[in-house]
């Protein structure tokens, strides 16, 4: 059975599921050493914000596959380090997007109104009507940073305020932003036009510090920003000194970089609302968000692809059924190639037929690459840091669509290039599901896995009574022979022979063989 670690204290639901097949270990905060510890032995750990899932963490979990995040932000996750020790990170990016686009509307209303200071006037037993003035949001501009999934739908509801919306969003369509009724914008123009600003982008090397003194200097003076979204987009101490300047009128903070260890001075001044990350926290987005995490967790360790993976492309099960063909295709020759190639290969290049999605053709490379380079590693590769350990040992990648008809509408091709040798492999699936291995070092080949091949390269391949001699030598060890296919070439003077055989030759059969005056090389491939 397998091993989830819950931190956090994510909602029940969520590991109420995972016990449905899994033993489930459940605590609170842990310390980095406690992670550490706790970590031994898990096959997935499941985190809301709370837990700094380091790179120190990440290197001495033995067993661990999968980090699920129960919620959209990632940064409390080393995500490069977990692609490093081919880990998959996954997270819950829709569960909790309408609380935080609720929260973020809520914040804005709040600072507007200056409900939070009035609040807190009328608990200390104060009347005072003519302090909290507050201003209208019909009729004016909001400006949105960011118009993804939170983004648009604070655009949603933000128009039913009568509000005039722009966003600026370099990777955000024009069609898109015409369905919202929200004009596109560059940078400066928002901060410039915008009475109020809404921030909906993650937390990025680019967009750290993205709203500094800088940006705060173009603002209107009446402006009003509101940071939903994540500590350390908007730069704290230009956002204090720009409130204590009276360059901006007001603020509205849910995130800041040092939680629980806030900056004080902001959260606290008089023309701040703040709340302690509340944008998730409603009990229906805490269910939704722990239950679609540990459902994924459940996906991943049951080999199935996760909805919502953060350090891979994300293949909707569609497009997973399409590619299913080719990726099966890919990790054989994956395999075969890890038993040809006996030095670090410089280039990996991958074709396929046009019925291959190019969409898929990243997880494509990394089966087949995950095979190649197994146990060749000092850490372990698998389809999730496959191209990155190769990037890592300096091998090229690339791919393409094939440019003459291969015969097949299920094929696909690798070329690996190490020093001056290159290593050519093809097969396709065809009718009935059917997997035949095509090529074979260059050898044209019709070889149908699964099973054990012993793969013969043979010197003077016309010479007769090679194939009666290499039987001869496996029936007297009682290894049986299902079939034998030959090369239909030569290839500088050289043939292959593949049997498919029952039994595993190596030892003194191996040896016998390799003695054979014909034999210029010997290997075991196994495929099942």
């Amino acid at each position: 059975m397998h091993r989830v670690l819950v931190c956090d204290n994510v909602a029940a639901a969520g590991a109420e599921l995972l016990r449905e097949s899994a033993e489930v270990i459940q605590t609170g905060a842990l310390t980095q050493q406690e992670l550490i510890t706790a970590l031994r032995g898990c096959d997935a750990l499941l985190v809301r914000s709370g837990t700094k899932v380091t790179a120190q963490a990440l290197r001495a979990a033995d067993a661990l596959k999968v980090v699920a995040r129960a919620g959209v932000g990632v940064d409390n996750i080393d995500i490069d380090a977990a692609t490093h020790n081919g880990i998959l990170v996954v997270n819950s990016p829709a569960g909790n997007i309408l609380a935080a686009a609720e929260h973020s509307i809520a914040m804005l209303l709040a600072a507007a109104r200056n409900i939070a200071q009035a609040d807190a006037s009328m608990k200390a037993g104060k009347f005072d009507r003519k302090r909290f003035m507050g201003r209208q949001i019909a009729g004016k501009t909001l400006g949105i940073m960011g118009l993804g999934k939170i983004g648009s739908e604070v655009a949603r509801r933000a128009t039913a305020f009568g509000l005039d919306i722009i966003a600026h969003d370099p990777y955000a369509t024009h069609a898109h932003a015409e369905k919202l009724a929200v004009r596109l914008v560059e940078f400066e123009e928002l901060l410039v036009a915008s009475d109020f600003i809404t921030v909906h982008v993650p937390l990025t090397d680019d967009t750290r510090g993205l709203i500094a003194s800088p940006a705060l200097s173009k603002m209107r003076p009446h402006a009003i920003v509101v940071n939903c979204a994540r500590g350390g987009v908007i730069d704290e101490q230009s956002l204090l000194q720009a409130l204590e300047e009276g360059r901006i009128a007001g603020a509205a903070v849910d995130v800041f970089e040092g939680e629980p260890e806030v900056d004080w001075a902001l959260a606290r001044h008089p023309r701040v609302v703040a709340t302690p990350h509340l944008g998730a926290s409603t009990s229906e987005a805490q269910e939704t968000v722990a239950v679609d995490a540990a459902r994924q967790i459940l996906e991943v360790l049951a080999g199935r692809p996760p909805s919502s993976p953060v350090n891979v492309p994300a293949l909707s099960p569609e497009l997973v059924a399409q590619m299913q063909p080719y990726l099966t295709v890919a990790g054989y020759l994956g395999r075969i190639a890890h038993v040809l190639i006996k030095e670090a290969p410089s280039e990996v290049s991958v074709t396929a037929s046009e019925g291959a999605p190019l969409s898929g053709y990243t997880l494509l490379i990394s089966r087949l690459v995950a095979g190649l380079l197994a146990g060749r590693t000092d850490q372990p590769v698998n389809e999730v840091n496959a191209i990155h350990v190769a990037r890592e040992r300096g091998m090229r990648i690339s791919h393409a669509i094939c440019s003459e008809d291969p015969g097949y509408s299920r094929y696909v091709a690798a070329q690996i290039v190490c020093g001056e040798t290159r290593c050519d492999l093809a097969a396709a699936m065809i009718e009935g599901d059917r997997t035949r291995i095509l090529r074979i070092d260059g050898f044209s080949i019709d070889v149908s896995p699964p099973g054990r091949l012993m793969l013969v390269w043979k010197r003077n391949p016309r010479v007769p009574g090679f194939i009666g001699a290499i039987g001869s030598t496996l029936a007297q060890a009682g290894i049986g022979i299902a079939s034998i296919e030959v090369g239909l070439e030569e290839i500088d003077g050289m043939g292959l022979l593949v049997a498919h055989v029952d039994k595993a030759v190596e030892g003194p059969v191996r040896d016998n063989i390799a003695r054979h005056p014909e034999v210029a090389r010997i290997e075991m491939v196994v495929l099942d």
